[in-house]
């Protein structure tokens, strides 16, 4: 393997290329099928002006990005952070290409984002700048074109102002516009616990695999947002023991478990997990290397590279956030036997069930949650076995089998369908 610079390593857009280049390899993807699928369809960049609470303009820089839409209308989240780049946006909406395929659901990938530091705007500047960005790309999404969700720094109000501007637009309610809503205006039940709830699927099949019991099963979880609460809730109920939690400002570690549901509500009321007596203070980065059967970084990209894979000491690495491993840190892993449930198979609950949202509001009728949670597992359940009889048959890991399965399902449509010229 080439060596490239720890910059090199840690852009996102390099991490997925350097897969999407191995796997199509693998696979002995025809030439031409190789650029069509390495490259987004589209990519919009928009400058937003936004007036502030104290009467100044400020221009904000937004992005999105469709990179495919040969199985469905693009679909993907929308993240407000000072640090998007369109490098970032790119990786992110190829991965949800991906993602969409290992599952099988009709949907192809895209991603959005807005330079911007949402923790020092109120609630009228965030409103403004997310109902502008929606009008700078009214024509470019839409339920049949591109389906935005919430991510980092975004939830179910600003799905709320996107699909309001966009009905403003189009001179009806088009709920379908967006998913990740509130209930009351077309959400689904069971959508905000759906990616938690996958990556609990996931480490049930993998724990199954390699013969151990939820009981036996110590986990660390790195970021205690939606993604990684949900995943540790759900998974302390179902008997796991959760033993260690990661955050940016400090971590927690109790060998014996920690109590989820006192931690959940000591979150509620004080903003923070930390000065929680229920577990002692640990180094976020220490706890990613403590010993542990599943970990599963629930956080940001770039968490387990080169620098630190050696040291990790897990079993099953179940990846809660978008690229959190780096390619070169791969290979360590893959030397080291540890059982990766890679990102786009992991923490693929939460499309999923967005597609089941998309799918009650096109029918105007809506399933009861239980109705959620169990197409959510048939799904889960289908997509794992696929990847690791992918793995088993072409003699890869889990990963690269993830990449193949997804890129041949995709190249199978763009071949079926033919190129328009």
């Amino acid at each position: 393997m080439k060596t490239v610079s720890l910059e090199q390593e840690i852009n996102p857009w390099e991490a997925q290329a350097a897969r999407f280049d191995l796997a199509a390899q693998k696979l002995n993807l025809d030439e031409g099928l190789q650029k069509v699928l390495r490259y987004p369809t589209r990519e919009i960049i928009v400058h937003i002006p936004v007036a502030l609470d104290n009467g100044k303009l400020e221009v904000f820089t937004g992005f999105r990005v469709q990179h495919s839409i040969a199985r469905g209308p693009a679909k993907g989240g929308l993240r407000y952070s000072p640090d998007v780049t369109l490098d970032e946006v790119r990786a992110l909406a190829s991965w949800m290409t991906w993602k969409c395929a290992v599952v099988n659901i009709p949907f192809g990938g895209a991603k959005g984002g807005i330079i911007c530091d949402p923790h020092k705007m109120s609630q009228g500047e965030l409103e403004r700048m997310t109902r502008r960005y929606t009008a700078e790309l009214v024509e470019f999404i839409g339920p049949e074109k591109d389906v935005p969700a919430p991510d980092i720094n975004t939830n179910e109000q600003t799905m709320a102002w996107i699909m309001d501007t966009y009905s403003m637009h189009m001179r009806q309610t088009v709920t379908a516009v967006v998913t990740g809503k509130p209930i009351n205006i077309g959400g689904s039940r069971g959508r905000r616990e759906a990616t938690g709830r996958g990556i609990m699927i996931s480490c049930d099949m993998a724990i199954q695999k390699l013969g151990l019991t939820p009981d036996q099963t110590r986990v660390i979880v790195q970021g205690f947002g939606n993604v990684g609460s949900n995943a540790a809730h759900l998974m302390a109920e179902a008997g796991y023991k959760i033993i260690g939690i990661a955050e940016v400002d400090g971590g927690l570690y109790n060998a014996n478990g920690i109590d989820l549901r006192a931690l959940w509500e000591y979150r509620q009321r004080n903003g923070t997990i930390q000065g929680f007596t229920g577990a002692d203070k640990a180094d976020p980065a220490e706890l990613l290397i403590t010993e542990c059967d599943i970990l599963i970084p629930a956080a940001t990209e770039n968490q387990i590279t080169s620098q630190n894979a050696a040291q990790l000491k897990c079993k099953i690495l179940a990846e809660g956030a978008n690229g959190p491993t780096t390619a070169a840190a791969d290979d360590i892993l893959a030397d080291k036997k540890v059982f990766v449930i890679p990102d786009i198979l992991c923490n693929a609950g939460g499309v999923t069930t967005s597609y089941f949202e998309w799918v009650q509001d096109r029918q105007g009728y809506f399933w009861k949650e239980s109705v959620v949670n169990d197409q959510l597992e048939h799904i889960m359940k289908a997509a794992f076995e696929d990847v690791v009889r992918y793995s088993e048959t072409h003699n890869v890991n889990n990963r690269v089998a993830a990449y193949m399965l997804a890129i041949d399902r995709v190249a199978y449509t763009i071949r079926q369908r033919g190129i328009y010229a």
